[in-house]
C-alpha cells in the first residue's frame, strides 16, 4: 500500500465511532466489565490511547520508543496490563481526552511521514500504512469489547476490509506462534463486505479456501467470537486447522471468546 491516506482516514472514522460510544457514558458504564478478564470500559480505552502513544513515539522519536519497547520486553507478561490499569484509573473526561489528543496526534504523523519510511514496533518495523492498519485492527476489536459490555450492536463498514486483510496476511505468524508448520500453498480467501462486494485474496484455484462473511471472518481473527459462533466455511484440512487458531494481534496466542452460551 503506497499512499497510507485512505487508511489513515479509516482509523480517524473508526475512531470517531468508538468515541461516539463513550463519550456520554456515566462513571457507573465506564466500570463496567468487558470480555477481557480484568478490564473494564475504561481498561479498553486506556489502551488504545496508550498504544497510539506508542506508536506516535515510534513515528516522531525513534530513541524514546526504544526505551519504551525495552521495559516491554523486560517485562512481557504485563507491561500491556500495567499501562491500561495506569490509565483506567484516571476520571472519565481526563481519560478520554488523553485519548483524543493522542490519536490526533498520530493521526498528524503519520499523514506528515516521509513517503517510505519505515518504524520501530514491537515486532518487525512498519511503513505508515502498516502502523495505521494496526492501530486500526486495535480499535475496531477493543471497540468490540466496549460494545460487548454495554450491550451496543455496532453496524459493520467496508472499513473492515483493513482488517480482513490483515487478517489474511497474518496467517504464517498465526501458525509459528502456535509452534505448527507453515502452510506451503497459499489459501484462497472469499469474504462478503457488509456492502456485498467480495474480497478475495489469494489465487482462485488453491485447494484450501474460507469463505464466509467479512465480519465474522474479523471476529474471528481479532479473537472476539468463538469459530462455532460464525458462519465461516473451510475446504482443506490446513484451512480448517487454521481457522481454528487465526490471530492478526501481535504476541502470544489469546485465550480467544469462548461459545456464546458456555462460561469460562
Amino acid at each position: 500500500m503506497s499512499d497510507p491516506t485512505t487508511v489513515i482516514d479509516d482509523l480517524r472514522e473508526e475512531s470517531e465511532e468508538l468515541d461516539r460510544v463513550v463519550a456520554g457514558l456515566s462513571p457507573g458504564q465506564w466500570a463496567l466489565a468487558t470480555p477481557a478478564a480484568g478490564w473494564t470500559v475504561a481498561h479498553q480505552i486506556a489502551h488504545l490511547a496508550w498504544t497510539d502513544h506508542s506508536a506516535l513515539l515510534a513515528v516522531t522519536d525513534e530513541d524514546a520508543f526504544r526505551v519504551l519497547a525495552g521495559k516491554a520486553l523486560a517485562a512481557p507478561g504485563s507491561f500491556v496490563d500495567e499501562g491500561a490499569e495506569e490509565g483506567a484509573r484516571r476520571p472519565p473526561g481526563e481519560l478520554l481526552a488523553r485519548w483524543r489528543e493522542g490519536r490526533a496526534a498520530l493521526d498528524r504523523a503519520l499523514r506528515e511521514a516521509r513517503p517510505g519510511a519505515r518504524f520501530p514496533w514491537y515486532g518487525p518495523p512498519m511503513s505508515a500504512a502498516s502502523m495505521a492498519t494496526a492501530r486500526l485492527m486495535e480499535t475496531w476489536a477493543h471497540g468490540q469489547d466496549v460494545a460487548d459490555a454495554l450491550g451496543v450492536t455496532r453496524t459493520p463498514t467496508d472499513r473492515l476490509r483493513h482488517v480482513a486483510w490483515l487478517g489474511v496476511r497474518t496467517r504464517d505468524f498465526a501458525h509459528g506462534v502456535h509452534g505448527l508448520p507453515v502452510p506451503a500453498d497459499p489459501f484462497r480467501v472469499e469474504l462478503t463486505a457488509p456492502s456485498g462486494e467480495v474480497w478475495a485474496y489469494g489465487p482462485e484455484d488453491a485447494p484450501q479456501r474460507v469463505t464466509g462473511p467479512a465480519l465474522d471472518f474479523c471476529l474471528l481473527v481479532t479473537q472476539r467470537a468463538h469459530r462455532r459462533d460464525l458462519t465461516l466455511r473451510a475446504d482443506g484440512p490446513e484451512a480448517d486447522r487454521w481457522l481454528g487458531i487465526a490471530q492478526a494481534f501481535a504476541g502470544p496466542p489469546g485465550p480467544g471468546r469462548p461459545p456464546a452460551g458456555d462460561e469460562r
